[in-house]
Order: structure tokens, then sequence, then C-alpha cells
């Protein structure tokens, strides 16, 4: 999503979450460490028909000034997944008594939350005025 992109804010956006997601999955690790249990990724269909509603938004609207509108709205139902698992894993976590991993999921979350928020605000500013010159 982030080469198919048209402004830069939110090329920006989409980078830095990258960036932010290598950071998500060393902490996974260090659960998984705390846990005592080695990590193994695991592929989630949901997010993978989550990315491929993206590529078809790519598709559709190529060249248009509403590709970033319908880029921020994938992004956003991913981020809204993450946010979603890293929630329930905290709360889990917190329960079992697992604090370190409690810890581990809140930064995530906040990170997950933030980047959800950064994509609204690019939407509001810039990215939805644009598009509605397409609908219009």
């Amino acid at each position: 999503m982030s080469r198919a992109a048209q402004s830069e804010e939110l090329k920006a956006a989409f980078n830095k979450h990258k960036d932010e997601t290598e950071v998500h999955i060393e902490r996974l690790q260090e659960v998984f460490e705390l846990l005592g249990k080695s990590a193994r990724g695991k592929t989630c269909e949901a997010i993978q028909g989550i990315i491929a509603e993206g590529g078809e938004i790519i598709e559709d609207f190529k060249g248009s000034p509403a590709l970033d509108a319908g880029l921020i709205s994938s992004a956003q139902a991913v981020e809204h997944y993450e946010i979603t698992r890293y929630r329930t894993l905290k709360i889990w976590a917190t329960q079992l008594g697992m604090k370190g991993a409690a810890k581990l999921f809140e930064k995530t979350l906040a990170e997950e939350s933030a980047t959800d928020d950064a994509l609204s605000s690019i939407a509001l500013a810039s990215a939805n005025l644009k598009a509605k010159t397409k609908v219009a």
C-alpha cells in the first residue's frame, strides 16, 4: 500500500507503521519467551482477505483522487483487527497475572491505536476531500 499511496504523508505513515510492526514481532517473540514456548508464524486468513481487498482498491482506483482514501480504509480495517486482537491478549495476560506480557501488549496496542488515529487524520485532512472529487 505504501508504494501505491499518492500522498507523501500517507506513504510516510505506512512506512512508519511497517517499522513499528517489526518491533511488534519482537514483542510477540518476547511474550513467547516469557511463556517458555517457541514462537512460530501463522497465516491469518482474515488479514489476508483484507489485504486482498486493498489490492482490489489499488486496481480499481489507480491514478484516481480516491485511491488514498481507499487505501486508508483498507489499512484501518487491518488496524482495527489488530487492535481487537492485542486488546484481547492484554486482557488475558492481565487476568492470568502475566504483568510482563500485559505491558508488552499494551505498548503494541497503543501504537496500533496511534496508527489508526494518524490514518483518520490523513483521511479527514486531505484524502477524503480529494476522493470527493471522484464521486461528485
